[in-house]
């Protein structure tokens, strides 16, 4: 898992990523989603989801009001990696590695896994991303104090062409 502010994505912080521009395979895709989040006014996109590149790369537009913990669950998933990023409110991400929860039944057609367990929770506001792997069980969606309203893009990054 990644956590940073999407103004330090630039050759500086993050060299790897940029020095395989115009690369193929995994690296372009994730370029692809970045660019998305960098060159779009995201408060003036309406929910929904965009395609970035069919399939492989794609944005899931949200607005919802963020909930109490005890509302949110556990969750992973084995084809995507998750670019979320916030772009108005503030909520917690609850993050735990797999080897460290009880894993659920695979649901191919969502790509989604429920866990059980516990983790620690972060604090995203406007401006932060997260990069979560498949590996990374996070929840999301859970309020700092009270719920909240929320605007995020989740782009879905093909982990195999």
């Amino acid at each position: 898992m990644i956590i940073d502010r999407l103004s330090n994505l630039n050759a500086s912080f993050y060299p790897s990523l940029f020095a395989a521009a115009g690369s193929s395979g995994l690296v372009s895709r994730l370029q692809a989603g970045f660019n998305y989040l960098q060159q779009t006014n995201l408060a003036a996109v309406p929910a929904g989801t965009v395609q970035i590149d069919g399939e492989r790369v794609f944005a899931m537009i949200q607005e919802y009001n963020t909930k109490p913990r005890a509302q949110g669950f556990w969750e992973s998933h084995r084809k995507y990696i998750d670019i979320q990023y916030v772009v108005s409110g503030v909520e917690h991400m609850g993050y735990v590695n797999i080897a460290q929860v009880t894993n659920g039944a695979y649901d191919a057609d969502k790509d989604l896994i429920v866990h059980e367990g516990s983790g620690s929770f972060i604090l995203l506001p406007a401006g932060m991303f997260t990069l979560l792997f498949p590996n990374d069980v996070h929840m999301p969606q859970i309020a700092v104090d009270n719920p909240h309203p929320v605007k995020k893009v989740v782009v879905k990054v093909a982990v195999e062409d």
